[in-house]
């Protein structure tokens, strides 16, 4: 059975920092591209970064480049977020997912509050 189970969020004032883990089970993580979303309250949600399988590629929205970093143990299948310098604008819940054989799959999330 497919799982992503993420953990690490939590709460942080303006400028701190957090690593987001997801821990995946079910598949092989370096042959399928898995990355963030989150969404804020009242929006969309929202791409925040991804390794592709196709080119092992780091990607990240232009609101959190330069401060997250998106990685991948695969020895122990779980991939991390690491986000610096938070900003209020970065509260929201993170999901984790991987794209298996054309189907997405997600985490149950894991929540990120900024705040002062």
């Amino acid at each position: 059975q497919l799982q992503l189970v993420e953990a690490g969020g939590g709460s942080v004032q303006p400028g701190g920092s957090l690593r987001l883990s997801c821990t995946t089970s079910g598949f092989i993580l370096s042959r399928y591209t898995v990355g963030w979303f989150r969404q804020a309250p009242g929006k969309e949600r929202e791409g925040v970064s991804c390794i592709s399988v196709r080119d092992d590629n780091t990607y990240y929205a232009d609101s959190v480049k330069g401060r997250f970093t998106i990685s991948r143990d695969k020895a122990k299948s779980t991939v991390y977020l690491q986000m610096n310098n938070l900003k209020p604008d970065d509260t929201a819940a993170y999901y984790c997912y991987a794209n298996v054989l054309g189907v997405r799959y997600w985490g149950q999330g894991t929540q990120v509050t900024v705040s002062s």
